[in-house]
């Protein structure tokens, strides 16, 4: 075999996998994109999807994130690990979103309240709240977030129903 056979070989190769690669669901699938709050998308017949309820909303100022991780230690609350991030206004007292997810599988959904709208963690003042309403505990006033165990739930081909409480310290 020739030198231009096997570069035309090895280019069937490398086309051959990226073809495959790009076929595959993770190659359409961005970490830490934004979304819009499509209530659409947990209509009947849809999915897979989350519908989140959320109650214990202080206020309709500011700003609501809704992040969705996969149940994977090496992506829970990491920065940018997350599969796509809703922002939307909030809704003083309870309001829902639909989390659109890429397959049925575990997952890990955190809701924060960003009260003042400032785009940063104010622990004094700004909410928060995550699947399957785990408790928080502080060290010397600061959160501690819980293991991604606590805060795990499956999701099925359909529409999944869960509730999420805001909790705030003040």
């Amino acid at each position: 075999m020739n030198a231009a056979n096997t570069d035309r070989l090895i280019l069937r190769a490398v086309l051959a996998g990226a073809a495959i690669l790009a076929a595959s669901p993770l190659a359409a699938q961005v970490l830490g994109g934004k979304i819009d709050n499509d209530m659409s998308r947990c209509n009947a017949g849809k999915g897979p999807a989350v519908r989140v309820e959320i109650t214990g909303l202080k206020s309709s100022a500011g700003n609501l994130f809704v992040r969705t991780y996969r149940a994977k230690d090496s992506d829970w609350l990491k920065s940018r690990r997350y599969l796509h991030r809703i922002d939307t206004t909030p809704r003083k007292g309870a309001m829902s979103v639909c989390v659109p997810l890429p397959a049925a599988g575990d997952y890990a959904i955190v809701v924060q309240h960003d009260a003042n709208g400032n785009r940063e963690k104010d622990f004094s003042s700004d909410g928060a709240g995550m699947s399957n309403n785990p408790e928080v505990k502080t060290f010397l006033g600061i959160p501690r977030a819980p293991d991604l165990a606590k805060t795990r739930f499956s999701a099925g081909s359909g529409i999944t129903r869960i509730a999420i409480q805001v909790k705030y310290q003040s």
